[in-house]
C-alpha cells in the first residue's frame, strides 16, 4: 500500500460498480493501494469479485461485495442503501458497470435488445447512482463521482456496436457535464473516456483488430486497465480538486 504518496485516498469509502474484472477491478485495487475502503459490485462473477475483495483485504483495507443485477430498476437504490449500511458514508462513486456487447451473452442479442440493455445498465443505473450519491454528497458538502465514457464518441465508429456504444456513452458524458454544474461547488463529477483498453475482448481480438489498435494508437500499444485506474485515482483525490465536468481521454494519444 502506498497511501502516503501522491493522490492519497486514505480514509475514503468508495463504491465501484462492475468491479469483478477489467477496468473496474483495476480501479478497486488501485483505490485500495491509495488507502480507500471499497465496496465492490458485480452481477454474476461472484467468485472473481470475491478474489478482488481478498486482494483488497490483504492490503489492510476494508473490502466488501454486493451482487446485484442492474437491469432491475430498483437495484441502484437498494445497492446504495446497502453500501451506506456496510461502509458508512460513500465519499467516492465510480460508475463503471456496463453491458458487454462483445464477449458476454449479450453479444448474441438483437440490435434492439442490446439497445435496451445499454439503457438499463449503462445509462439508467449510472444516472440513478449519480443522483442518489450526489444528493447525499451535497448534504455533506463533499464527495466525488467518476463515470466511464468512450474516447471515440466524438468521432464515431462503424458498425452496430460502434453506434450503440456511442449512443450510451454520449449520454453518460453529457450527464457528467450537467451533473457537475448541478452538484457544484462541493461535489465534483468527472468522466474518463478510455481508448483501446485490453480487457476480455482485446485479449481475444483477431489479428486485424490487433493491427488496427496499434495503427490508431500513437503510443503503439493497447492500453491496460491499470492505465485507467491510475487516472481514476488522481481524479478522485484532492490533487484534482479544481477539476469537475471534464471528459478525460486516456487513449495513448489517439485523435482520429
Amino acid at each position: 500500500m502506498d497511501q502516503n504518496s501522491f493522490a492519497n485516498l486514505a480514509g475514503k469509502n468508495a463504491l465501484v460498480t462492475g468491479s469483478s474484472s477489467g477496468i473496474g477491478r483495476a480501479i478497486a485495487v488501485e483505490f485500495a493501494r491509495a488507502g480507500a475502503n471499497l465496496l465492490l459490485h458485480c452481477r454474476k462473477s461472484q467468485q472473481a469479485a470475491e478474489e478482488v475483495v481478498q486482494q483488497i483485504q490483504s492490503m489492510g483495507q476494508t473490502g466488501q461485495l454486493i451482487v446485484a443485477d442492474l437491469t432491475n430498476e430498483d437495484a441502484p437504490r437498494k445497492i446504495y442503501a446497502e453500501s451506506e449500511e456496510m461502509l458508512g458514508k460513500i465519499d467516492v462513486l465510480v460508475n463503471n458497470a456496463g453491458t458487454d456487447l462483445l464477449t458476454g451473452n449479450e453479444s448474441n442479442l438483437s440490435y434492439e435488445q442490446k439497445l435496451c440493455k445499454l439503457f438499463e445498465v449503462d445509462i439508467r443505473s449510472t444516472t440513478m447512482f449519480s443522483k442518489l450519491a450526489g444528493e447525499n454528497m451535497v448534504d455533506r458538502k463533499q464527495g466525488t463521482i467518476l463515470n466511464i465514457g468512450w474516447d471515440q464518441d466524438d468521432r464515431g465508429m462503424e458498425g452496430d456496436s460502434g453506434e450503440l456504444f456511442a449512443l450510451a456513452k454520449n449520454a453518460i458524458m453529457g450527464l457528467t457535464r450537467s451533473l457537475a454544474v448541478s452538484l457544484a461547488p462541493h461535489v465534483r463529477v468527472n468522466c474518463i473516456a478510455p481508448g483501446w483498453i485490453q480487457t476480455a475482448w482485446g485479449k481475444s481480438a483477431s489479428e486485424k483488430w490487433q493491427n488496427r489498435v496499434i495503427q490508431e494508437t500513437p503510443l503503439g500499444r493497447w492500453g491496460k486497465p491499470e492505465d485507467i485506474a491510475k487516472m481514476a485515482r488522481f481524479l478522485c483525490s484532492d490533487e484534482a480538486d479544481f477539476m469537475t465536468g471534464q471528459i478525460v481521454n486516456v487513449n495513448g494519444g489517439a485523435v482520429r
